[in-house]
Order: structure tokens, then C-alpha cells, then sequence
């Protein structure tokens, strides 16, 4: 887990949030039903519930790749819900989105996927384009790969190539949906290990939706369990006299409190050495 966060300014804020969703023949869904969230600058904040709790709705919510219903959402001081869809494509500069699925243009190399944000944002020239994606590359552990194309690649690798992409416009914030859940435990290890050491280095807000009570353990400051489209309680994970009402909650602490998360943290910092 990152160091104890001294700055607590807000990166991410949620007021009253709500999305439904139409049912075809049944009532609407309420997959994100009146939440409110703060997310400290710096911090590593865990969406957790299982399936259909509407963690990843709320995720995107975030940066709008879904529309909230009702509510507010502020990314630093900037109210999200408040812009135009010229102001949203600036705004998402500063929120980089890691999927579960990698999403990675598969006719492109490594290279050509990580400048692509840069050059749709038209931000830098050439030159400087170079520059960061290398940039990117080290920061993952992926240089020799720089001229392969996805096919070429695992899927631990496919993953790292798609959080370089996510860094590309060097965002404030890291938008995680799932990132670990399509692979195996030892390539689950070194994602979290890259995630740790963005966060800790380069100081970059992460939230994570995941339904893998190791990968909070291993990574997590504070977590958010969702019910049924609601944050039903909050708590930091290295919270000893933490008390969850939620079975997913007393489940994680259940599992710190037996030694389990040093486990974790103690196979982590071996693959630092």
C-alpha cells in the first residue's frame, strides 16, 4: 500500500450519484443508486462487491463514459457533469481508464497504441510524442517490446501496454476497471506491482474496481463496498478496529487481521528486489 497520505485534498468527488438503466420488458435497474464519494489525492481507493453491484458503472461514471442520471462529479476542481462535450474530451486528459479487456488496437504496434491518445488530443509534436511513449514503456518494464502488435503479446503484457497507454497524456487520476481478473495469479502479482510503484513514484490517484479481496489487500488504502447500486460502507484497509456490516467487508478484514495481506505485501516487495 502507498505511504500514509498526508494531503488530503479531494482528487474525486461524487455527490448523489445515480444511473438506471432500461430493462427491456422489466422495470428500470438502478445500478448506481445515490452515492457519495471522496477520494483523496494520492491514495489508492478500491471498488469492491460482487457481480452486478454496479461497481464499473460507477467507475465510469467518473469520467463519463457514462451519463449520471442525477448528482455531481468533480475530478479535482472541475465539475465533470458540468462540461460540454468539447470541455469533456480536455477534462478526460487528466483521468487515464484501464479496462479489463485491455482494449488495444490490435493492427497497431505497442508504439502506435500508446501515442494514440497523445496524437488524437493533438497535444504534442513528433518529437516530443517519442519521447513520452518511452517514457511510458520504462515506467511499465516493456521497452523491448516497442515494434511488437498485441497478438504478440500476453496478457500480462497486453496489460501493461494499456496502463502506458492510460499514462500517455499524464493524468491526475488512474481509472481501473478490473485490471487483474483476466490473468493468472503470478501476472496478477506484477500488474499490482506496476500499479504500486505508479502510485508511490509518480504520486498518481488510483481507483480500482475489483471483485479480488487480494488485489485490495495487496494494494489498497481505503475501499468502497457496493450493494445493489449503493456504497453500503467505507473503511481504510489498514484499519485495525475496522467493524464491516457488509459480508464482503468482514471477509477483508478477516483476512488482514490473519496476516494474509502481509503475505501478500511480503511476495510484492520480493519482485521489487
Amino acid at each position: 500500500m502507498s505511504k500514509i497520505i498526508e494531503n488530503l485534498t479531494e482528487a474525486v468527488r461524487l455527490e448523489a450519484v445515480s444511473k438506471r438503466f432500461n430493462v427491456p420488458g422489466g422495470e428500470p435497474l438502478n445500478a448506481v443508486d445515490n452515492v457519495s464519494l471522496q477520494i483523496h489525492a494520492g491514495e489508492v481507493f478500491g471498488l469492491i462487491g460482487t457481480s452486478g453491484a454496479g461497481k464499473s458503472t460507477l467507475l465510469r461514471l467518473i469520467n463519463r463514459l457514462e451519463q449520471p442520471d442525477a448528482g455531481r462529479v468533480f475530478v479535482g476542481s472541475r465539475e465533470i457533469t458540468a462540461l460540454d462535450d468539447k470541455g469533456l474530451r480536455k477534462a478526460r486528459q487528466s483521468m487515464g481508464m484501464v479496462f479489463q479487456q485491455f482494449n488495444l488496437l490490435q493492427n497497431a504496434t505497442v508504439y502506435d497504441n500508446i501515442a494514440f491518445p497523445l496524437r488524437m488530443h493533438g497535444r504534442l509534436a513528433g518529437g516530443e510524442i517519442f519521447r513520452r511513449v518511452l517514457e511510458c514503456l520504462r515506467t511499465v518494464n516493456l521497452m523491448d517490446k516497442i515494434q511488437s502488435y498485441p497478438a504478440q503479446l500476453s496478457g500480462g503484457q497486453k496489460q501493461r501496454v494499456a496502463i502506458a497507454r492510460a499514462l500517455a497524456t499524464e493524468p491526475q487520476v488512474l481509472l481501473c476497471d478490473e485490471p487483474t481478473s483476466a490473468l493468472d495469479a503470478e501476472t496478477t502479482r506484477s500488474i499490482l506491482q506496476t500499479l504500486r510503484d505508479i502510485n508511490r513514484e509518480l504520486g498518481m490517484t488510483i481507483v480500482i474496481v475489483t471483485h479480488e479481496l487480494s488485489v485490495v489487500r495487496a494494494l489498497c488504502d481505503r475501499v468502497a463496498v457496493m450493494e445493489h447500486g449503493a456504497v453500503v460502507e467505507q473503511f481504510a484497509v489498514s484499519d485495525n478496529l475496522a467493524s464491516p456490516r457488509s459480508t464482503l467487508g468482514r471477509e477483508l478484514v478477516r483476512q488482514i487481521a490473519h496476516g494474509e495481506v502481509r503475505a501478500e505485501l511480503d511476495r510484492l516487495e520480493a519482485a521489487l528486489a
